[in-house]
């Protein structure tokens, strides 16, 4: 269970903080809520606790862990299928897994696709959430600028392996 204070990471909408933890009353049923907040927007979610970790939420990474993914990112292969609409629910598939290596696979298969050939709008969309999730986190784990951070991240996703 999390505290009031703890840096988490939701897998569709990225990294923030439990801002407080209520009680609410749903069809007759008490049930405890986590408020998730993220600094970034501002966005603020109720996230039942019983069932926060079928949801995916987790602890966010360490700025280790930050770095490893960053210098991993150039290696990361990517499987470009041709079909947009089965290359849209692997993508998603690959979200909603909250794990910050498949959200980086996504961004970096996106933004290569971007570079080639452009994107629909549903992609698009995808692209700047997921990187938006990548982002958050790396933003929380190393207390850095958003700025900063995606500048990192968007030349650590242009490098081609091995270079």
């Amino acid at each position: 269970m999390f505290k009031v204070g703890d840096l988490v990471v939701h897998p569709m909408h990225g990294a923030g903080v439990i801002d407080s933890i209520v009680q609410e009353r749903i069809a007759g049923a008490v049930q405890e809520y986590y408020v998730f907040k993220m600094p970034l927007g501002g966005l603020l979610l109720k996230i039942p606790v019983t069932n926060s970790h079928v949801i995916g939420v987790r602890e966010i990474v360490t700025p280790t862990e930050a770095e490893s993914l960053l210098s991993a990112i150039p290696d990361l292969t990517v499987e470009v299928n041709a079909n947009w609409n089965k290359r849209y629910q692997e993508n998603m598939l690959r979200l909603k897994s909250g794990d910050l290596y498949e959200v980086a696979r996504v961004v970096k298969a996106l933004m290569h696709r971007e570079s080639r050939r452009g994107l629909s709008t549903g992609e698009r969309k995808m692209l700047h959430n997921a990187k938006q999730i990548l982002i958050s986190e790396i933003v929380l784990t190393e207390k850095a600028e958003y700025g900063e951070v995606e500048a990192r991240v968007d030349r650590a996703m242009m490098d081609l392996p091995g270079s």
